[in-house]
């Protein structure tokens, strides 16, 4: 890993290469990893932010190859805003993820990550689930993963048994799921759908490869659910505002990452408005008051 952090490539398994992007930060942990997957003819995956030194390293890692296309799970600007200088010094298409658009019919009000979005993000695809793209020695199939945003992508290398997670699973920290793009609900939902798969290894966009998939699985749902059990205790206790159920329920956490944490506490009390367990006073917002529905 040192290596990669340092700007180079670095070959992680027969058909994938990594190279981090020199963007660490508490929401990025040590840089969005960026993959190249194949070989001779290739794809990068997760292009990252438009930071020149990451955009010649990557060109550097395909030179003497075919870059078939440029592929996006999410547009997130540390993840897409590369992709329009390797498109213009290579010629290779943008796939992957649709632009983001916000959601429709939302009941949820507040700014969340959604500012966080490359506006100019413009692909030459849009990838349908199920799509697949064939390259030198590999086959990447589109998973529709929303949930952190409802344009949410998962690639999967199918000769590796291999996902690429985006920020939708991560080793190094759970995912923020921020309304109103973000949804708890569909987050959920997709995780339970990777939980039918049997890949054997996720490559997420930040951090290192998750080994033990299902395990790993299982282990996030329990921590959701445990912090929605949270959240109800604190409901239950008096707690009315999300300021004060975050002050409890993430005590032992960094203030710096207060503000994400009290966007995830949002995300549950969305989902549990949605299931008739809690009501709020008006729209579901950062600053709303909220209380457990009482027979």
């Amino acid at each position: 890993m040192d290596a990669a952090v340092k700007g180079s490539i670095e070959r992680v398994s027969p058909l994938i290469r990594r190279l981090v992007a020199p963007n660490p930060g508490p929401f990025t942990y040590r840089g969005t990893c960026s993959y190249v997957v194949g070989a001779g003819e290739v794809a990068i995956i997760d292009p990252g932010p438009a930071e020149q030194r990451h955009i010649e390293a990557l060109l550097s890692a395909v030179a003497g190859e075919r870059l078939a296309c440029i592929l996006v799970t999410h547009t997130h600007r540390d993840h897409s805003p590369a992709a329009r200088a390797l498109k213009e010094a290579t010629g290779a298409p943008i796939k992957g993820c649709a632009p983001y658009a916000p959601r429709a019919g939302l009941r949820v009000k507040g700014p969340g990550l959604d500012a966080s979005h490359d506006a100019a993000y413009a692909p030459d695809q849009i990838l349908e689930d199920g799509g697949r793209i064939a390259l030198g020695g590999a086959t990447i199939e589109a998973l529709q993963t929303p949930g952190h945003t409802q344009n949410h992508l998962c690639f999967a290398l199918l000769e590796e048994k291999a996902l690429f997670t985006g920020d939708h699973v991560m080793g190094w920290s759970t995912t923020v799921v921020a309304p109103p793009d973000g949804s708890m609900t569909d987050y959920m939902a997709s995780i339970e759908r990777l939980r039918a798969r049997d890949d054997s290894v996720y490559w997420p966009a930040h951090g290192e490869p998750v080994r033990d998939p299902a395990r790993y699985l299982r282990a996030l749902q329990h921590h959701r659910r445990a912090r929605e059990a949270a959240i109800l205790q604190r409901l239950e206790a008096g707690d009315a505002t999300i300021s004060a159920m975050v002050a409890r329920i993430y005590e032992s956490v960094d203030k710096r990452l207060h503000g994400a944490a009290a966007m995830t506490v949002l995300a549950h009390l969305e989902d549990l408005v949605a299931r008739d367990l809690v009501v709020s006073d008006g729209p579901l917002s950062l600053t709303g008051t909220y209380a457990l529905k009482r027979a």
